[in-house]
Order: C-alpha cells, then structure tokens, then sequence
C-alpha cells in the first residue's frame, strides 16, 4: 500500500473566513451562509468566479506533485451541483471546479479525495461547516437523504476517473465532548434556526456511514477508498465495518496540537511528547481495525510564548514540531497537511508557505529524509 502524502485545498470550494477574510468584505458575515444570503446576487457570483477561478490553479497542481505529495483532499458542499433549491439555495454551485481539478489532476499525476466538508443544517456548527453554531443535520430524515444522493452523484460523476483515489463520507460530525466548546467558539448568527442543536451521536453515524458505504460502494469499485471520520471519537470504531462485506474502508481523524486552551506553560517537549507519546499510540491502536489518515494537521501550535519568538527560534520550534508529526504520521496510512495556502498571517497552516520557509520537507516521500 502506498504511503499517502496529501495536502488539503481548503477555502477552495468550502469557504473559511478566516483563511481569506478578504471573501468577506463589506459583510459581517463570519460564514458561508452568511455571506450568501448579506451579498446582492450577482456581487455573490462574481466574488465566488474571480476566488475559484484563481484561488487554485493548474500552476498549483503542478507545485504540489513537484514537491512528491501524491493525492489531494479537496473539500466539497453539499450544495456542489446547484440542482436542488430546497438545500441548494442560497449558495453558489461549484462541480464545474472540481471537474476542472480532475482534469489537472490526471494531467499532471495527482489522485483526488474527495472530502464532503458541509451537510445541510451542518454536522457540527463550525464556520467549516458553513453555518456557525448550529448543527441539526442528523436531527431531519431529508438531511440524510439529500446527503447520501450527493455522495452517490459524486461517486457516479468520477468513478471511471483514474484520478479519483476515494471518497470521504463527511467531515467532523461533532462529539458530545466537543459540542459545548463550539457553542462557545462559534456562537450561533440565526438563534431560531440554532434551537434545538446539539451533537452527532455514535449510534447515528454508525447507521449513516453504513448507508453511505452502501451507495458508495455501488458507484465504485473495491480499489477506490472509501473513507469516514471518526467524529472526534478515535476510538470508538473497533467493531465497525470489520466484516467481508466491507472492502477498503479508510479511517479519517484530525490532530490539531494547539486548538484547544490549556492551563499553565506549555513548551514545545510538552507539544512533542503530546504527538509521540499520545496521539502516534492512539492512532497505531486504530490501525489495528483500519488503514487510518491524518485527515487534517498544521504546525500552528499553542507553545505558551510562540509569539514572542525571534524568527530563528520560531524556526526551531516549527521545525521541531513538524518533525515530531511526521514521524508520528509515519506510523501510519499516510496525512494530508491542512491547507495548501491562505491569504491571512497564520503561517503554521500554510504548507507552500512552511515549505518555503524550510519548516516542512521541500520533497515528500522516499527523498524526505535527504530534503529536512
């Protein structure tokens, strides 16, 4: 099994504010559905063309294979094909870029996954999610339906496409543990349609994700991935999907080192031994049961005096912590670094940016070790 070497396009087609505040200027909008519903119409079109147009282009393809990353984690809408008014208004479509993505993708050796980053009503009310502060999409029988036939349409729209490698079934459905640090961090901007939101349960996506393997698996073949979230539950799916009857299911988790706040100092051996001692034994547990990705990490980090560093020692410290996520990723299928760029200052998630500064390998893969 080859190694993957991925890299997110996040704020692509999925937009993030903070990732290009720019996006949302002249609105106070903190996310999509903010931002569609604030802008006249044709001010939505044309921001959206002139961003997908050149947000990501061949140009950028072409960098990211010369640099040995070998596949791609593109998130995607819900609201992708623009078919549906009742879930797909009053967002823009986009599939004519993801089509455009595997069309560079195949021309310049690249494999896609495809990433369904948003659900209707949101899986877990984060601005990624594209509605902050309210997730209701496991609550609506509809929800469910509509989600499970845009996978179905994706996978129908790219199976023969030598560049797809997989398909994700949906991003971070949202832990009872986690939910209340959300409703914190993104407060809700419509309180109404927020009533009633609350986590995804384990029993939930136990069902949802063996529908969803059921239609994807329809569409392709047995050599395509298909891959699910661990919805912030690392370990809760030790007895899920381990029969014949499932074939090349992947498991997706996320490891963010300085997401949450922590009391007291913290140092970069702390931060170290978090990744090594914690988070490579967790994930070597679960690959026991799975080939598992680290679907999304960074080098930003919660270091307690980060900011005060003189750019050599904030060198050392990026350095440091992406050698000592490397080696733990290592241990595993394979990451995908998130993202490829943004337009705001938060360098430890910029990958061109954390390679041209020398904190990450300027080659993945067999020539790593030569290139750090």
């Amino acid at each position: 099994m080859e190694k993957i070497y991925g890299v997110n396009l996040g704020n692509w087609l999925v937009l993030e504010k903070w990732m290009d505040p720019g996006l949302f200027e002249g609105t106070d909008a903190e996310d999509e559905t903010d931002l569609c519903n604030m802008l006249p119409r044709q001010t939505l079109l044309n921001r959206l063309q002139k961003h997908r147009d050149s947000y990501i282009t061949r140009k950028d393809f072409e960098w990211i294979k010369e640099r040995g990353i070998n596949t791609l984690r593109i998130p995607v809408p819900h609201f992708i094909f623009g078919d549906d008014p009742v879930f797909c208004s009053p967002y823009v479509g986009c599939i004519e870029y993801l089509d455009r993505a595997f069309d560079w993708a195949e021309g310049v050796g690249l494999k896609i996954l495809i990433d369904l980053h948003t659900a209707p009503d949101s899986q877990n009310g984060f601005d990624n999610g594209g509605i902050c502060g309210v997730c209701k999409f496991a609550q609506k029988s509809e929800n469910v339906e509509r989600v499970i036939k845009v996978l179905g349409m994706l996978a129908q729209r790219y199976a023969a496409s030598p560049a797809l490698w997989g398909i994700e079934i949906l991003n971070e459905p949202v832990s009872g543990d986690l939910w209340p640090y959300i409703q914190a961090r993104y407060p809700a901007r419509d309180p109404e349609r927020a009533q009633g939101s609350t986590y995804v349960s384990l029993n939930f996506l136990y069902d949802f994700y063996t529908r969803a393997y059921q239609e994807l698996r329809h569409w392709l073949k047995e050599d395509k991935v298909i891959m699910f979230h661990d919805g912030f539950r690392l370990t809760a799916w030790k007895e899920f999907m381990q029969t014949e009857a499932f074939q090349n299911v992947w498991l997706d988790t996320h490891i963010y080192v300085g997401m949450l706040p922590v009391a007291g100092e913290r140092t970069d051996a702390m931060i170290v031994a978090e990744i090594l001692d914690q988070h490579r034994s967790q994930i070597k547990e679960m690959a026991r049961y799975f080939p598992v990705v680290v679907g999304e990490w960074c080098l930003s980090h919660n270091r307690s005096d980060l900011e005060r560093l003189s750019p050599w020692q904030k060198q050392l410290s990026y350095r440091l912590i992406a050698d000592a996520q490397l080696s733990a990723w290592d241990s595993v299928a394979g990451f995908f670094f998130w993202s490829y760029k943004l337009i705001s200052e938060p360098e430890g998630w910029d990958f061109r940016r954390a390679v041209n500064k020398g904190w990450l390998p300027d080659h993945f893969g067999a020539q790593a070790a030569d290139n750090h």
